[in-house]
C-alpha cells in the first residue's frame, strides 16, 4: 500500500531533492517510518540528522545558498516546528527557496488543546511564503507541488503541515472532480528578462555615466561572467555585498570588496563619487552608506520586486534574473574608452590591501590579533575552498581579509545575521561538496550556542565525505565582542560584563575528546603554523585561537559619532578601557597619519573638539 508519506517522499525526489535535514518525533512518526522503509529499499532520501531542529533549518537554507537547489528540512509537530523558525527566517530574509515539512497531531485534535497541538499555520504564516496543512490524500499532491513551486519562484520558505493520521492514510489519485486539483512536479523558470524597452533605458543610463559603480549581491550568483563583461564595457567599479563576495573574483583589480562597517575605503569612495549606480541582485540594508540623494542615477535588477528602490531612489527598476537581464543588456552597452574611474578604484585597493596587512600585523597584549588569523587563512585558501563566517566580529574580519578567488564560495546569515549559523552552513557545504575543503570561522559565543554540539554531527557523518578536511576556527576571547563594540559605538555605553562575558572553554580539548585534531593558538607567531597544520590534516581540525577582545572593528571612514560614542563609553568606566584605548590607538596609527587626523577631526576649532 502506498501511503501519503510514501507519496511525499517520491514527490520530493521528483522535485530534484536528494538530501533532507531532519529531526524525528512522534508528530512526524509515520513519515519517519516511511523514510526508513524507503532507505532500506534503496529508494530513499539521504537523511541528515543534526542535534537540533534549528540546525536542520539553517542547513536547509545553507544548502539552498550553496547549490541553488531547494533546501528541505523535516521536524515533528509544535516544538520541532517552533525550533526551526529561526532557520526559516534566515531563508526568508536572504531570499532562499526552502521547504519545511512539519508534523501535526491528528485531524480530530485540531482546536482541542491536545498535547503538542498548536495552530501551526498561524504560527508560521509570517515566515512562510506558503503554508498549508494536508487534510486528505487527494489534496497531498497539489500542496506538495505548490510548496516547492512557490518556494522556488518567490524565493522563500514554504511549509507543509502533515497531520499524523494523514501521514499513514492510503494515497489516492486526485479525481477529476470539483474542488480537486491535479498538479505537476515541474519547476518554473525564473530566468526572467525585463521588456526590451526597459533594457534600452538601462543601457542609455549606463552609457551616459562617467563614474559607474556596480553593487553586486548573492542574487547575481551564477552570473559572474556577465557581471564582469558588463563592468568591462561600462568602465564600472565593482562592489560586492557581503553575501556577494563569491560572485566577483577577488583578483579583479577594480573590485573593492564590501561597503560599510566591514567594507573598504575604495568602496566608500565609490559611493561618494559615482554618478551611476547599478544594483545587481542585492538588497543591501544600510542606506547610510549609499550615495547622497540625487547624486547618482540608479538602476536595480532583482527577482524580488518588493525589495526594489528601498535604500536609494532608483531611476529604473528591472524585475528580472541578473544573468538573463545582463545577457540582454550587454549588446547595448558601449565600450568606455576612459577607464580612469576603474583605475582609481584599483589604485585605492592596492593601498587598502596594504592597510589591511598592516592592521593584521599589529600585536596586542591581551591575545592574538584576530585580523592576523583571517589574514593568514586567506593566504592559504586552497582552490575551490568554501568559507563560512558567523554574525559578529567574525563577519568583520571575513569582510576585511578574506578574498574569494574564482571557484571559491563563502556565505553567512545575511539580513537576519543569526549567531551560530556558521557551523550548520559549513556542514551543509560539506554534504553538498564533500570533495572540497570547508573552513568554518565562528566566535566562542556562537560556538557555545549549538556549534559545539555539531561536532558530534560531524563525527557521525564524516566517513561519508570524499575529502574529510573540515576546519573549524573559534575566536576565543571570552566575550560577545561585536555586541561589546556596538554598546560603545552605537549607544555610548561601557561594556556590561554581566551580559557580555563568555565562560572560557577548552575548545581544542573538546575536539580532542571526539577524536579530532585540536590546535591552541596563543600568540601571533603561532597563527601561520596552525593553519599549515590544519590544511595538512586530512580530517577534522578545531583551531582554538585565543584572541584579543579589544581589537576595534574600525569602519573605513570613522564618523564623529563613532569616535565620540567610544570616548563617552570609556569615560563611563568601560571595564576594558585601558586596553581598548591602547588597541584602538594602535589600529588608528597603522592607518596613516593623514587619515587619523581626519578621523579625529584634528584642526577643528575648540567648540567642535568639545563636541
Amino acid at each position: 500500500m502506498t501511503t501519503v508519506s510514501d507519496f511525499l517522499i517520491d514527490r520530493v525526489q521528483k522535485w530534484g531533492v536528494s538530501r533532507v535535514f531532519g529531526f524525528p518525533g512522534d508528530g512526524v512518526g509515520a513519515l519517519d517510518g516511511a523514510l526508513g522503509k524507503a532507505e532500506r529499499e534503496g529508494e530513499g532520501l539521504s537523511y541528515i540528522r543534526p542535534t537540533h531542529e534549528e540546525i536542520c533549518a539553517l542547513m536547509a537554507t545553507a544548502h539552498a545558498k550553496f547549490t541553488g537547489e531547494v533546501g528541505v528540512c523535516i521536524a515533528t509537530s509544535s516544538p520541532g516546528a517552533f525550533h526551526m523558525i529561526n532557520g526559516l527566517y534566515d531563508a526568508q530574509m536572504d531570499n532562499q527557496p526552502v521547504v519545511a515539512i512539519v508534523g501535526q497531531q491528528g485531524l480530530n485534535a485540531f482546536g482541542t488543546f491536545a498535547q503538542q497541538e498548536s495552530n501551526l499555520e498561524r504560527a508560521l504564516a509570517d515566515v512562510a511564503v506558503y503554508v498549508q496543512t494536508i487534510v486528505s490524500p487527494e489534496q497531498a499532491q497539489v500542496v506538495i507541488d505548490t510548496a516547492f513551486r512557490t518556494a522556488r519562484v518567490r524565493l522563500g520558505p514554504a511549509v507543509i503541515v502533515l497531520p499524523h493520521d494523514v501521514q499513514a492514510m492510503k494515497m489516492a489519485e486526485p479525481a477529476v472532480a470539483h474542488w480537486v486539483s491535479r498538479s505537476s512536479a515541474v519547476a518554473p523558470s525564473i530566468a526572467v528578462t525585463p521588456p526590451e524597452s526597459d533594457i534600452l533605458k538601462a543601457a542609455a543610463i549606463i552609457n551616459e555615466g562617467k563614474k559607474v559603480t556596480f553593487m553586486v549581491g548573492h542574487g547575481a550568483n551564477g552570473a559572474t561572467d556577465e557581471v564582469l563583461r558588463a563592468a568591462e564595457l561600462a568602465g564600472a567599479g565593482l562592489i560586492t555585498a557581503l553575501r556577494g563576495k563569491q560572485v566577483v573574483p577577488s583578483d579583479v583589480p577594480y573590485h573593492s570588496q564590501q561597503l560599510g562597517l566591514l567594507g573598504s575605503l575604495p568602496s566608500a569612495k565609490q559611493m561618494q563619487d559615482c554618478d551611476t549606480l547599478v544594483l545587481l541582485g542585492t538588497n543591501y540594508p544600510y542606506s547610510e552608506f549609499m550615495p547622497k540623494t540625487g547624486q547618482a542615477k540608479a538602476i536595480q535588477v532583482d527577482l524580488k520586486p518588493e525589495q526594489m528602490g528601498l535604500r536609494y531612489p532608483t531611476e529604473l527598476n528591472l524585475w528580472g534574473d541578473v544573468k538573463a537581464t545582463l545577457e540582454a543588456l550587454i549588446p547595448h552597452l558601449e565600450q568606455k574608452t576612459d577607464l580612469s574611474w576603474q583605475q582609481e578604484v584599483a589604485d585605492g585597493m592596492v593601498e587598502w590591501e596594504n592597510e589591511m596587512e598592516a592592521q593584521a600585523m599589529l600585536h596586542y597584549d591581551d591575545g592574538v590579533n584576530p585580523r592576523r588569523v583571517y589574514y593568514e587563512l586567506n593566504k592559504r585558501l586552497p582552490p575551490r575552498a568554501i568559507v563560512t563566517a558567523d554574525a559578529g566580529s567574525t563577519a568583520d574580519w571575513y569582510g576585511h581579509h578574506i578574498r574569494l578567488r574564482r571557484g571559491m564560495m563563502g556565505d553567512l546569515s545575511g539580513r537576519l545575521a543569526s549567531m551560530l549559523a556558521a557551523m550548520p552552513y559549513a556542514e551543509a557545504a560539506k554534504f553538498a561538496f564533500s570533495d572540497r575543503s570547508v573552513i568554518c570561522t565562528i566566535g566562542d559565543g556562537a560556538f557555545q550556542m549549538l556549534g559545539m554540539n555539531e561536532l558530534i554531527t560531524i563525527k557521525k557523518y564524516m566517513e561519508q565525505w570524499e575529502n574529510k578536511q573540515l576546519i573549524i576556527m573559534v575566536l576565543h576571547n571570552d566575550d560577545l565582542t561585536q555586541v561589546s563594540w556596538e554598546m560603545r559605538t552605537e549607544d555610548a555605553n561601557p561594556v556590561w560584563k554581566t551580559s557580555q562575558v563568555v565562560e572560557s572553554v577548552d575548545y581544542a580539548g573538546w575536539a580532542e575528546l571526539l577524536g579530532f585534531t585540536g590546535i591552541r593558538v596563543r600568540s601571533d607567531d603561532d597563527v601561520a603554523a596552525a593553519w599549515d597544520t590544519a590544511f595538512a590534516n586530512q580530517g577534522i581540525t578545531v583551531i582554538d585561537a585565543y584572541t584579543s577582545k579589544n581589537v576595534p572593528p574600525l569602519p573605513p571612514d570613522i564618523t564623529k559619532k563613532f569616535a565620540k560614542n567610544v570616548a563617552v563609553a570609556l569615560l563611563k568606566g568601560d571595564p576594558y578601557g585601558a586596553n581598548t584605548i591602547r588597541d584602538s590607538a594602535e589600529a588608528l596609527v597603522s592607518e596613516g597619519i593623514e587619515r587619523v587626523k581626519g578621523k579625529l577631526n584634528i584642526g577643528q576649532d575648540d567648540d567642535e573638539k568639545k563636541e
